[in-house]
């Protein structure tokens, strides 16, 4: 006994940690539906429900986890009751329980559920032992009827998206992102661009060997003129003799 209470003792701070962010997310939800209410919509309350179960799941892996023995082996009674107001357990209940007196052990101790609900689970007992054994089979086969028919269409939905999916997946590629990189690295910066001088000059280069000597380079971008001028020596008019 004295190993599981050490291994409990142990344990403890994971339970308290786990149940702290158990206690953050409920809080964190309940402050949405109160003031956000009016933009809160259904995928965000989804994934506030999802947190809280994960909580939950993480916190039930824990309690059944080696390193914690079975809490059901172990009694939680009051040790002391007392009607003044306790400072240190208002502090450890963040203000929510200020005394431990003979009106708050019930509901905090509880074991068993409550009258009024303890009378409405007998009610729905009774009410299920009356009904005869032929019926509530015949209940149960319509029920699992209806089951199945929902499972299958489901799962038919399931198969179509599915499908519909891999379609898109396995469409032909009409882009390649290489060559759209090179386009906006060429519009924004220039990259791969080449000046109207350099091709000048190439082309200069390109022409020198093709001259003959003392022949003067033609000037580019200019066509060279095929009309042939003469100048004839005339007698002026105003010549002097």
């Amino acid at each position: 006994m004295q190993k599981e209470e050490k291994l409990l003792e142990t344990s403890l701070p994971d339970i308290i940690a786990k149940v702290a962010e158990i206690k953050n997310a409920i809080a964190s939800f309940l402050f949405k539906l109160e003031n956000e209410y009016a933009t809160l919509n259904w995928p965000s309350m989804l994934d506030n429900f999802a947190l809280i179960s994960s909580n939950m799941n993480s916190l039930s892996k824990v309690l059944k986890g080696e390193r914690i023995p079975p809490l059901r082996n172990f009694t939680l009674f009051p040790v002391l009751l007392s009607p003044e107001r306790d400072q240190e357990l208002e502090k450890l209940t963040e203000g929510r329980l200020f005394m431990c007196n003979h009106e708050v052990v019930p509901d905090y101790l509880r074991t068993k559920p409550e009258t009024d609900v303890e009378e409405k689970i007998n009610q729905l007992n009774t009410k299920a032992g009356t009904i005869p054994s032929d019926n509530a089979q015949k209940q149960l086969n319509n029920l699992n009827k209806i089951t199945s028919n929902i499972l299958d269409i489901i799962n038919s939905y399931k198969e179509e998206w599915d499908n519909e999916s891999k379609q898109k997946t396995q469409q032909p590629q009409t882009s390649s992102q290489a060559e759209t990189n090179t386009l906006i690295a060429a519009i924004s910066m220039g990259k791969g661009l080449r000046l109207q001088s350099q091709i000048s000059q190439q082309q200069m280069q390109q022409q020198m060997p093709n001259m003959q000597p003392g022949q003067k380079p033609m000037s580019v971008g200019k066509v060279p003129s095929t009309v042939k001028t003469t100048i004839r020596a005339g007698s002026h008019p105003y010549q002097r003799s």
